[in-house]
């Protein structure tokens, strides 16, 4: 058995371009930091395969996808390469890296939760791989570079539409094995998923669409006798700190003293 979107060569291709704009997107964050080619080549090489580094380290599968297929490792190389030479032009094309990047989160969050199904993992632990694979690479190339994760940064839906399509990938897996849909079936529903992703994703961008925060709230509801007890424990902290000498004040050591030899 093999994953459906890798199956084609058409597939195979635009896993490929996902790649490539991933590593993009990675060099171009290491420019912005100013750093030298190699780390370019770096950062955008962790970008577009670190997330599958963590999927098959934690599958066993060994050794990764990342440093073994050397059509996905010189994708990778070659999309920091070329950042670090067309960087002004990359950073003009906003709404094109952020739908080729929505196609890398869809592609990589269904082949990720399939590969992870192919390891006879549940259906729970394929959704986390899968997220892992869509979003682990941009995770550790933050954490590289001294920022806030993207996952954390980004307001807009990110976690969200691909931990949908690692959801919807395992029941499509789950009807594929069980004999309810065939192979074309399959590969079309997995397409599908992929789009919806995409869309989900552009749309919260175009959209200015975001989860809500935590609740607004002004009053505590708690029982009284608790809130007395919290309010005479904070007094009696206070009266110590009120009570307790300044250390800024207290005279210091004279010279000849015995504590100032």
């Amino acid at each position: 058995m093999e994953i459906a979107l890798q199956s084609t060569p058409f597939f195979q291709a635009v896993e490929y371009l996902a790649i490539f704009s991933c590593g993009m997107a990675g060099g171009l964050t290491a420019v912005r930091k100013r750093y030298d080619v190699s780390s370019i080549i770096i950062i955008a090489w962790i970008t577009a395969l670190g997330g599958g580094i963590i999927r098959d380290v934690l599958l066993g599968a060994l050794p990764p996808v990342g440093i073994s297929d050397m059509g996905s490792v010189l994708t990778a190389f070659a999309a920091g390469a070329v950042t670090a030479v067309v960087h002004p032009e990359v950073d003009k094309l906003k709404w094109s890296m952020i739908t080729i990047d929505a196609l890398a989160l869809g592609l990589f969050a269904v082949n990720g939760t399939s590969k992870a199904l192919l390891y006879n993992t549940s259906g729970m632990t394929a959704v986390f791989l899968g997220t892992f694979t869509a979003m682990g690479g941009g995770v550790i190339r933050d954490m590289l570079v001294n920022e806030v994760p993207m996952v954390v940064r980004d307001p807009h839906l990110y976690v969200v539409p691909a931990v949908l399509g690692s959801i919807f990938t395992v029941w499509v897996w789950r009807a594929h094995t069980g004999r309810l849909i065939g192979d074309n079936t399959e590969m079309l529903l997995d397409v599908v998923i992929v789009l919806v992703v995409i869309v989900l994703r552009i749309c919260s961008v175009k959209f200015n669409i975001r989860l809500p925060g935590a609740v607004q709230r002004h009053r505590v509801h708690l029982p009284a006798t608790l809130l007395r007890g919290e309010r005479a424990q904070t007094d009696t902290d206070g009266q110590r700190r009120k009570a307790a000498p300044d250390s800024k004040d207290a005279p210091g050591p004279r010279r000849g003293d015995p504590a100032s030899s």
